[in-house]
């Protein structure tokens, strides 16, 4: 579940919560929530969206090009040894 959020949710999500955080932060003194609002609707949704795209895919890229060990390697699960937990690793 956490690998499907940082993955595909959180990159997904990541502009529209800078932009939305940026509104609420740079509001005036003062100035109704409907200003807010107003400032919302007219903000830039389509760049937002496609920046949110472009992460996700830049971090599939990452992921999916650079980790993992060379094919034909022998996978040792994660153990239990000496009252502690020994990561798996490939050899």
């Amino acid at each position: 579940m956490t690998r499907i959020v940082l993955q595909y949710v959180l990159p997904l999500l990541l502009p529209t919560l800078v932009f939305v955080g940026w509104i609420a932060l740079t509001r005036k003194p003062g100035q109704s929530p409907n200003d807010m609002l107003v400032r919302l609707q007219d903000g830039p949704w389509f760049w937002l969206v496609v920046c949110g795209f472009a992460l996700m895919l830049a971090g599939l890229a990452v992921l999916g090009l650079g980790l993992g060990s060379d094919p034909g390697g022998t996978y040792h699960p994660p153990q239990y040894e000496g009252g502690r937990v020994v990561p798996g690793y490939v050899e």
